[in-house]
């Protein structure tokens, strides 16, 4: 059974809990913890608990993280966006903008990947002239 064989409501209940897991999981990807380590659930758990006052449950956690469909309050993303530092919305809109802070780090991760390729093509090539270099890197600028 596909998603066009379910009732209206229950077809966007199932997209809405899609879209939650593909944020929140971005957020663990790229936004740290204060100690600079990525977040854990204990420390969402005691965060979401001491800015909210909302507990989040270990299964409510894993369900959220893999999509799967339920009944998610309101005060849970509240309590989520307030780990992370995100407006609520964000959370459930398909698109939209990226917080500055996810943006920020995804540029420098798309950058850290385009100079591992800068590198990994300068050894490989062994000597080219630094002209040829530079088109290279152009190329690979213009690509990502």
């Amino acid at each position: 059974m596909d998603n066009f064989d379910l009732p209206p409501d229950r077809a966007a209940s199932i997209r809405r809990a899609e879209i939650l897991a593909r944020k929140i999981n971005l957020l663990l990807d790229t936004i740290r913890s204060e100690s600079g380590q990525p977040f854990e659930y204990n420390a969402i758990r005691d965060t979401a608990q001491e800015q909210s006052g909302y507990y989040l449950s270990r299964t409510r956690w894993s369900l959220l993280k893999s999509g799967k469909e339920q009944v998610i309050p309101d005060e849970a993303l509240r309590a989520i966006a307030q780990v992370f530092d995100v407006n609520p919305e964000y959370l459930l809109q398909e698109d939209g903008p990226l917080p500055e802070q996810v943006e920020a780090e995804l540029e420098l991760l798309r950058s850290m990947r385009r100079a591992e390729v800068r590198s990994f093509a300068a050894r490989a090539l062994g000597q080219v002239d630094p002209e040829a270099l530079r088109k290279i890197a152009q190329i690979l600028d213009e690509s990502a």
